[in-house]
């Protein structure tokens, strides 16, 4: 019998939700941007956890499964929150190392989007 790979462990994860968060509010009160980026961020969160949980019941069931392709999109393009708390919350996509590889870097992806884009770091790389 093949031993099972264990889980992630979930602290990491929700240590860099929080230190998102800080930085968010950071950047928020330093440089305010639109009510878009708020709406992006807890929209597209909410949108990839019941995307998440439907992946989940899909497996369960042996349905027809989301495309691991489609959760990476959701993820770097803001709902990567969401993600984390429904991988820790429903016990999904949290013991296989590449789909784990490739959505840590779709977060880093998407925090460096959001400070190039939300403060004026860009602005100093310009002549």
């Amino acid at each position: 019998m093949r031993a099972r790979p264990k889980a992630e462990p979930a602290l990491p994860g929700y240590l860099v939700l929080a230190a998102f968060a800080a930085l968010y509010t950071v950047v928020c009160a330093s440089w305010p941007p639109p009510v878009g980026v708020h709406v992006l961020y807890g929209g597209l969160s909410a949108v990839t956890f019941v995307v998440y949980a439907v992946d989940k019941r899909a497996s369960r069931a042996g349905g027809q499964r989301v495309a691991e392709s489609t959760l990476h999109l959701l993820a770097v393009a803001g709902g990567w929150p969401g993600a984390l708390l429904a991988q820790q919350a429903l016990r999904h996509k949290t013991v296989k190392r590449s789909f784990r590889r490739v959505f840590w870097i779709t977060v880093a992806a998407n925090i460096a989007g959001f400070v190039a884009l939300a403060t004026p770091i860009v602005d100093s790389f310009r002549p």
